[in-house]
């Protein structure tokens, strides 16, 4: 029996990292059919060795999960890092604001990271800090030119992160700057299950040290607000929580209503006006999905 992490899932084949003893091919075995329990990539398991030297075996026991995501499917997940170029392109903040009301559904701290922070003026990068850094963990980076790597490697130690982004913001290389090995594990499980053309549709972590692992997510270009009741959607916008409470109406949703102190804080610049419309758009659409 040995312990491990699973790095990767590929058509029923589960990818066991364990440290020193390297990376095992194993397969479920039926109970977790039969107690409809999927193991998911971050999952701490068990393994029985069939094969030491090919370096196969089974599956037997899964430790309980810390938490679980959908999309990705990931297990025991620390944080969220969420990269977005600050320009070329320009930073997508409704796609941004959507990412980070899915991390507070999961309960999965988000740090904010802006890409290419090269191309744009120190004014610009502060607008951008201003919108989040009340809140969130904001870093600004340059897979370029290096700036800032230091701190995002301080930031994942001794964690499970997640990392996600859309596509051409930079995300493949700061990934192969953390991890110069990464194509060669991807390298490496392609070689055992002989098709390779599937590795990069898959989550996958990579281990930077003994308890530090890094996952990458194919790249999102959209993402739908489920799953709330519109009336809770104002929860997940940490900006608002000093003003519950204050507003002329009880249960407040900060939409239409007269006398209310989230709309006048964005009025005095209190609140982002740009947060603030991308919660009315996603307002709407849980209130329209609601009458279908």
């Amino acid at each position: 029996m040995m312990k491990g992490k699973i790095v990767k899932g590929i058509a029923g084949f589960y990818y066991i990292h364990t440290g020193e003893k390297g990376l095992y091919e194993c397969k479920a075995k039926g109970i977790f059919r039969n107690k409809k329990m999927k193991p998911l990539v971050g999952d701490d398991v068990e393994i029985d060795i069939l094969d030491e030297e090919k370096k196969i075996g089974n599956i037997t026991s899964m430790a309980e999960r810390q938490n679980s995501l959908i999309r990705p499917a990931v297990a025991n997940v620390d944080q969220a890092v969420v990269i977005f170029a600050c320009a070329k392109p320009a930073p997508n903040l409704n796609l941004l604001d959507r990412f980070l009301i899915s991390m507070e559904q999961n309960g999965v701290d988000t740090v904010i990271c802006f890409n290419k922070c090269e191309l744009v003026s120190e004014e610009e990068k502060e607008k951008l800090a201003a919108i989040y850094e009340k809140h969130y963990k904001v870093l600004f980076i340059s897979s370029k030119s290096g700036q800032g790597l230091q701190e995002l490697e301080r930031l994942l130690e001794h964690k499970t992160t997640v990392l996600a982004g859309p596509s051409g913001v930079g995300k493949s290389t700061t990934i192969n700057h953390l991890v110069p090995e990464a194509q060669m594990e991807t390298g490496q499980i392609s070689q055992k299950i002989d098709r390779g053309k599937h590795t990069t549709r898959h989550s996958e972590l990579f281990c930077l040290k003994e308890d530090t692992f890094i996952m990458d997510t194919p790249g999102f270009t959209s993402l739908y607000v489920t799953d709330i009741e519109k009336e809770d959607l104002r929860f997940y916008f940490p900006e608002f929580e000093p003003y519950e409470g204050t507003c002329r109406f009880q249960g407040c949703v900060h939409v239409h209503e007269p006398d209310c102190a989230v709309q006048n804080a964005v009025e005095d610049g209190s609140i982002d006006k740009n947060r603030y419309e991308n919660y009315c758009l996603f307002y709407e659409e849980l209130k329209e999905k609601k009458k279908y």
